[in-house]
């Protein structure tokens, strides 16, 4: 992944150092992502290609880190993504940390996942490929796994959802029992394509505001 060089922007900037971030990390961010003047982006945090962060996103790996954003996917208006810290004098607080592809991160958002306005991930967690995060919705302590939608409002609190679930709008999920009894995503589920519509829009989006 190409990384543009920042350029001290106030919404892009460096972490400060702290008993819990021994290090001071500037953002890494693709030449390709287009990050609003509106939004947030701090410290150790990297974001793939063709991403689109909307106006009042805030990406802050300052204290839980790192933040890490795939290819493709887009952080939609309000959306806080943060973490609980993952290191402590110089000391990993391994109950904060996710491991992805054998690589420990606060918060790992992979590709082509769309997180709709307002909703929070906050790390420990992990959101897969292809998923679709609704509005106001609530991610923690929990990995969600691929093709899925967790639909506005929903809550999904230390559990382990499963490739190609849903959870249906409201519903707070915080036991693993629940989480393994989710209705599976089928074609004549109303929402089966829904996230294939909102990238179409966020990546066209991201492609505009960038030649401007």
């Amino acid at each position: 992944m190409e990384t543009k060089k920042i350029a001290l922007l106030p919404n892009i900037r460096a972490n400060v150092k702290t008993s819990f971030s021994d290090k001071v990390s500037n953002p890494k961010i693709s030449d390709t992502a287009y990050i609003d003047p509106m939004s947030s982006v701090i410290g150790n945090v990297e974001i793939g290609e063709k991403v689109y962060v909307a106006p009042f996103a805030s990406i802050r790996g300052d204290e839980g880190q790192p933040i890490f954003i795939g290819d493709g996917s887009n952080v939609q208006d309000g959306v806080v993504i943060h973490g609980l810290e993952t290191m402590e004098n110089g000391e990993k607080v391994t109950k904060n940390i996710v491991t992805v592809n054998g690589k420990e991160y606060s918060v790992y958002i992979g590709n082509h996942v769309s997180l709709a306005h307002q909703a929070q991930v906050h790390g420990p967690a992990v959101v897969g490929d292809n998923t679709f995060v609704g509005m106001q919705a609530f991610v923690f302590r929990a990995k969600v796994g691929k093709n899925c939608v967790i639909e506005p409002g929903a809550k999904v609190i230390g559990v382990t959802i499963s490739d190609g679930r849903y959870v249906p709008a409201g519903e707070v999920i915080k036991t693993q029992e629940q989480a393994d009894k989710l209705p599976v995503i089928t074609d004549d589920y109303p929402n089966a394509k829904l996230n294939k519509g909102v990238l179409h829009v966020n990546e066209q989006l991201a492609e505009g505001y960038k030649k401007q």
